[in-house]
């Protein structure tokens, strides 16, 4: 008498699927909500991926470079201020502000 609602197999299923449906979508574990995070962490590693591929390109140019020890004299000098025993160094800075 109570459950007389059952009785109407539209209905059963109605609600069957859903349940079903709200439970595929927000309750379990490889619910949508989950699947939609791991895929922008994925585009994220994609990007980090591509970022440090590049950056291993550049420095591995620099470091072809530099194995010329002349190379890397000139790269001391400028980059680091390197001098020798016997030598000044004048620094001679410019102001770029207009």
């Amino acid at each position: 008498m109570k459950l007389s609602f059952l009785k109407n197999k539209n209905l059963v299923n109605t609600i069957v699927i859903s349940v079903f449906i709200i439970w595929m979508l927000f309750i379990d574990a490889n619910s949508y909500l989950y699947q939609m995070e791991y895929d922008r962490e994925i585009d994220q590693l994609e990007n980090t991926i591509q970022f440090y591929s590049t950056e291993i390109e550049k420095n591995s140019k620099v470091i072809q470079t530099l194995s010329v020890p002349e190379n890397l004299n000139k790269y001391a000098r400028e980059k680091y201020h390197y001098k020798k025993k016997e030598e000044y160094l004048y620094l001679i800075a410019y102001d770029t502000i207009h």
